[in-house]
């Protein structure tokens, strides 16, 4: 397990970033626009403010992030991948896990997939940190009412867009 995890916390230095950059960047990316805060990438990345401060600095300086100061808020700073940083996630080589899961049978993936997701719950539980999941499965979250209308989160009263709707939440709450 260890080597799993090292082989693929080290898929960003190929692209000239340190593993918790990477990690960071891939966060931002399937993170709804509510959660892509320094505080949420803390307890995502499991690392203490100062460390992804220096994370987001770096990946700033190198163009692939940019922080705003929420207009709602301005004690929250808002983070977002720069065109620079989705065109580095999407850039070949394929991920490792994206090389590594097409050598499974469908019926492997799915035990698999479902082994990790209950170590990985277990073991975020035991250690008080947060779930993250995605928006829809929360308890907090309202589909819309009407075919064009907006979702909305009853715990931040935000709306959502289908794209948040779809990503992972720092607030999430299993419905």
């Amino acid at each position: 397990m260890l080597r799993f995890a090292r082989i693929i916390a080290a898929e960003g230095y190929g692209r000239g970033l340190q593993p918790v950059q990477w990690q960071a960047l891939t966060y931002l990316a399937a993170a709804n626009r509510v959660s892509r805060t320094a505080k949420a990438l803390t307890a995502w990345l499991g690392q203490t403010k100062g460390s992804v401060s220096q994370t987001i600095s770096a990946l700033e300086h190198k163009g692939l992030v940019s922080r705003r100061q929420d207009p709602g808020d301005q004690r929250v700073f808002r983070l977002a991948l720069t065109d620079e940083g989705r065109a580095m996630l999407n850039a070949p080589p394929p991920s490792v896990i994206a090389q590594m899961l097409p050598q499974l049978s469908d019926g492997e993936r799915d035990t698999f997939m479902a082994l990790v997701a209950k170590m990985l719950v277990g073991s975020i539980a035991r250690q008080g940190g947060r779930p993250f999941g995605q928006c829809r499965a929360c308890k907090h979250f309202l589909m819309a009412t009407e075919p064009e209308g907006s979702h909305r989160c009853a715990l931040l009263d935000v709306f959502l867009s289908d794209e948040d709707s779809l990503s992972i939440c720092y607030e999430q709450m299993p419905a």
